[in-house]
């Protein structure tokens, strides 16, 4: 989102780029296709692999990729992590095990030598396109946050370009009883995680309106008042971390009945120790400067999976294969495969310190997204 871009910057889905710390490897000739014996392979594959891939290659089952023109080089890579413990999965580590180089090798030259699978339509994903998701969602918002999310009702929050993963958190308080309740809150218990993180990229990617000064509190000297905050919420109240709110662009008394609660029900240390000395009417010019400072969208969810996809292009597509990485394929792979392989790169239960660092900012719609965006695409 840059973060979940839910905050954008991904090379996307299996084994990943080879680690720069690692330096590149050099491409070894055994694992080239024309040094495998196929026939030597098919029947590694008649003994070991078929349950789960078949010997046409094919997943047998959501969750289990497609081996059918992968590239030999990678699947190689793959059974030396498995039998190193670098990836977990019991049945394969054994396998992996007991094969030696050469039967490596050949099983990996076999399936690469087979023709693509061609996967059949499935039903769409709800979450195929995070963003339009949750732009449906938020149909039921605007009755009080406004228009994309620019609220114009006093007292009442602003969504537009609010960080996504603070919007998450918001709505989970609410849930918990952390906050205080309001009439819309009784229609958050129907949401999914899910659901919860389309939304906020959806209204995160919205451009916040101009604000006119309030008709209380005096921006100007609510302006040295702020420089705590800034710390944290960034210049002049545009926040750069998905976590921490914008206030830039926020209705005024919604500002001044939140800086309030973090004295009284809101659970936040650090908040409470600063605003505990600040008196009413300086909480009010502190509302009054943000309130009419210039805010920005936090996300472009519009776009976001194309530029992730092209992102993952630079390294994934098949003509696009850098001499000295080990990279798979990924077009027309198993979507529920892609999903696990990219939430454990992204909660670091697979070795690729860059696969990690790049997927870390992702939700799991954005991961879900992206998934069924490369599963549609045919098989090369």
């Amino acid at each position: 989102m840059k973060r979940l871009t839910l905050a954008i910057a991904l090379s996307a889905a299996l084994l990943g780029c080879q680690d720069k710390d690692q330096g590149p490897a050099k491409p070894a000739p055994e694992l080239q296709l024309s040094a495998a014996d196929l026939a030597a392979g098919k029947a590694i594959a008649e003994r070991e692999c078929k349950g789960c891939h078949g010997l046409d290659g094919r997943g047998a089952a959501p969750g289990i990729p497609h081996l059918a023109a992968q590239r030999a080089r990678y699947l190689v890579a793959a059974l030396n992590e498995y039998k190193q413990g670098k990836r977990m999965h019991a049945a394969l580590r054994d396998i992996a095990s007991h094969l030696s180089e050469a039967e490596a090798r050949n099983v990996a030259g076999y399936y690469a030598s087979l023709p693509p699978v061609q996967s059949a339509a499935t039903a769409e994903s709800a979450y195929a396109s995070p963003y339009e998701h949750g732009r449906k969602i938020a149909a039921a918002c605007e009755k009080c946050h406004g228009a994309d999310g620019n609220s114009t009702a006093p007292g009442i929050p602003s969504l537009a370009g609010q960080q996504p993963q603070y919007v998450v958190a918001a709505i989970q308080e609410y849930l918990q009883r952390e906050r205080k309740a309001a009439p819309m809150h009784a229609l958050l218990p129907g949401l999914t995680k899910l659901d919860m993180e389309t939304l906020a990229l959806y209204f995160a990617s919205q451009a916040p309106a101009q604000r006119a000064a309030p008709p209380s509190g005096d921006p100007a000297a609510g302006e040295p008042l702020s420089a705590v905050c800034g710390g944290c919420h960034g210049a002049r109240g545009v926040s750069g971390d998905s976590a921490t709110p914008s206030l830039a662009a926020q209705d005024a008394r919604y500002l001044v009945d939140a800086i309030k609660a973090y004295r009284t029900t809101r659970k936040r240390e650090k908040m409470r120790l600063y605003v505990t000395g600040l008196s009413d009417k300086e909480i009010q010019n502190i509302a009054a400067f943000y309130a009419v400072q210039k805010s920005q969208a936090a996300e472009k969810g519009q776009t976001l999976l194309k530029d992730l996809t092209d992102r993952c292009e630079r390294c994934h597509a098949a003509e696009a294969a850098i001499p000295g990485m080990v990279v798979p394929k990924i077009r027309g792979q198993d979507r529920d495969y892609l999903i696990m392989a990219l939430r454990a790169y992204r909660d670091d239960r697979r070795e690729s310190s860059m696969m990690h660092k790049m997927s870390l900012p992702y939700s799991d719609s954005v991961i879900e997204g992206l998934s069924s965006a490369y599963a549609k695409q045919p098989a090369r």
